[in-house]
């Protein structure tokens, strides 16, 4: 019998990255130290689980993305005691502990590829996928494109007759899943990791572990060419039900997965309970109305009655299918949500990312806050590619360079829509590294840290950490959150968001404008709030008028 419980459901999960959270021993780079002596301020904002970026072993060619050992640490990170002492420690303090789960692929220094390439006759050759290239092994096998705007066959070395496949970099090859043993691997890992105390997995880029195994070239599309064969492959339920039958059952454990190019036909099977494969799964469709196709550097104008009919969907998905969703405006990956989604990060910085908050925090799923989120980080504000680290942005760039049509169409938005913007330090005060460390760090710091930093939110008593705060006490509190059905107002309204949340005892009322200047309420709502009591606002207003960037929430009176 299943040992699963909902408690994801009740979670308010705090996103680390843990090389730019806090450098606990002065080096320049976060670890596992730093993250233990910020504990007692995450249980302060009211979170009650964290889930950790990568901090296995790893050549560190994708910050960590690319795992040389799942069962050991990146040095620079601590070690495995480092990691013990965490998990006891945040569970005293009753904070739950998700890892990521990277089995996509391996580095290309895993000890299985480097045993794979070094004889074709051993066991580990077939837990990669090797192809024969075409014209006297001059091109690859196929025309499959990836994700970092690279190919996805590269040769060992130019004496090899054989490529193999990286949906990534070309530091990080692909696993076979189709091979058994390769499954068994995996299952081993989760149980290495449940074992030792950890709570979960977000389980990176879960929906391309299953590949069609025709290895046929695709008709060329502008992006993602192949995509057909590795997006939801055929077998991608079949190898989560297995890893949920094999080990996850056994455990109250929770997975969320990172499903690219989902749509939610595929979430509705992914996070269906019956099948057991996935507890939620993200969708990065509301996060794709600032942008062409899922690109994030093919940008377009955010359309707010855009971003609504994502939202109305999804929430109306999650009541009619009985599944859950994790909700979030940042991570790793996205560029920092303050400046976007037509909010201001200068002016309005401080109402903005208020109204940001409001418009998730009160919807129905599992809200993720993403370091730096809770008191307004911004974009890094970049001044040329050199202060980048990121492997994608600098493919991106090389694909620019060989392609004139790619180049104006991407290259002037780069600084800005690189995901370093969002790995750049924490900002815990106004020292010269922003106190995440004593030393330069390696990657720099924010030059507003002056202004926007931990230390000042915290003296505050109206800052927007504050305000975090008091949305997560509401989520709390008022149980219309997590089981009231949801409600889109003035659907057609191109600068209000406005719902309700309705059970069968109580009914929330969320007002949130995405205008600059100020705006009428509607009239008929206007009205309507007599009725209502205000329990969260980010300016003093009860006018039938909205501020800049204003956010209410409002409770029926009995």
């Amino acid at each position: 019998m299943s040992k699963h419980t909902n408690w994801y459901k009740d979670a308010i999960i705090y996103q680390i990255y843990p090389r730019s959270f806090c450098d606990g021993n002065d080096d320049g780079f976060g670890d596992i130290k730093g993250i233990i002596s910020k504990l007692d301020y995450l249980k302060e904002l009211g979170i009650n689980c964290i889930w950790l970026s990568p901090i296995f072993d790893s050549p560190q060619v994708d910050n960590g993305y690319d795992i040389a050992n799942y069962k050991d640490i990146y040095p620079k990170f601590g070690t495995l005691n480092d990691v013990k002492e965490l998990i006891k420690k945040a569970h005293n303090l009753g904070i739950k502990i998700l890892m990521d789960l990277v089995v996509n692929h391996t580095s290309d220094k895993h000890e299985w590829f480097l045993k794979a390439i070094s004889d074709k006759s051993s066991p580990y050759h077939d837990y990669y996928y090797f192809k024969k290239g075409k014209k006297n092994n001059k091109k690859p096998p196929n025309n499959w494109q990836g994700f970092f705007g690279e190919g996805t066959w590269s040769k060992v070395d130019e004496n090899s007759d054989e490529y193999y496949l990286h949906l990534f970099s070309k530091e990080q090859p692909d696993l076979n899943w189709e091979n058994p043993k390769v499954r068994k691997e995996v299952v081993d890992i989760l149980r290495f990791w449940l074992d030792l105390g950890v709570d979960g997995f977000r389980c990176d880029v879960i929906n391309l572990i299953s590949k069609k195994q025709d290895f046929k070239s695709r008709f060329p599309k502008l992006i993602l060419t192949g995509s057909d064969a590795y997006i939801n492959g055929p077998r991608l339920h079949e190898f989560l039900h297995q890893l949920y039958t094999e080990a996850l059952k056994d455990y109250d454990c929770m997975t969320v997965g990172e499903t690219v190019f989902s749509s939610m036909e595929d979430l509705k099977k992914l996070c269906d309970p019956k099948r057991e494969e996935l507890d939620m799964a993200f969708s990065f469709e509301h996060t794709d109305c600032d942008n062409y196709f899922g690109v994030k550097y093919l940008k377009r104008k955010f359309s707010l009655k855009r971003f609504k009919k994502v939202i109305n969907k999804w929430e109306n998905n999650i009541d009619k299918n009985n599944i859950w969703y994790p909700l979030f405006l940042e991570n790793h990956d996205q560029r920092r949500s303050v400046g976007r989604f037509l909010t201001d990060d200068k002016k309005f910085r401080r109402p903005s990312a208020m109204m940001l908050a409001t418009s998730y925090m009160m919807l129905k799923g599992t809200p993720f806050i993403y370091q730096g989120q809770e008191i307004g980080m911004t974009n890094a504000y970049f001044e040329n590619v050199d202060e980048i680290k990121d492997v994608e942005t600098h493919n991106m760039l090389n694909l620019c360079s060989k392609n004139y049509f790619v180049r104006k169409l991407i290259t002037k938005n780069i600084l800005e829509q690189s995901r370093d913007n969002a790995r750049t330090p924490m900002c815990w005060d106004d020292s010269i590294y922003g106190g995440f460390s004593k030393k330069e760090p390696w990657l720099r710091v924010n030059k507003n840290k002056n202004r926007i930093n931990v230390k000042r939110d915290l003296e505050s008593h109206h800052s927007i950490y504050r305000y975090y705060q008091k949305l997560i006490e509401i989520r709390k509190k008022y149980s219309v959150i997590k089981n009231g059905n949801f409600k889109l107002l003035y659907k057609n309204n191109k600068n209000l968001f406005i719902y309700k949340r309705n059970d069968n005892d109580s009914e929330m009322l969320v007002i949130c404008s995405f205008k600059n200047n100020i705006i009428k309420l509607p009239n008929k709502l206007s009205i309507e709030l007599d009725k209502y009591e205000c329990i969260l606002k980010n300016y003093n207003n009860d006018l039938n008028y909205l501020m800049p960037y204003e956010a209410r929430v409002y409770i029926k009176r009995h």
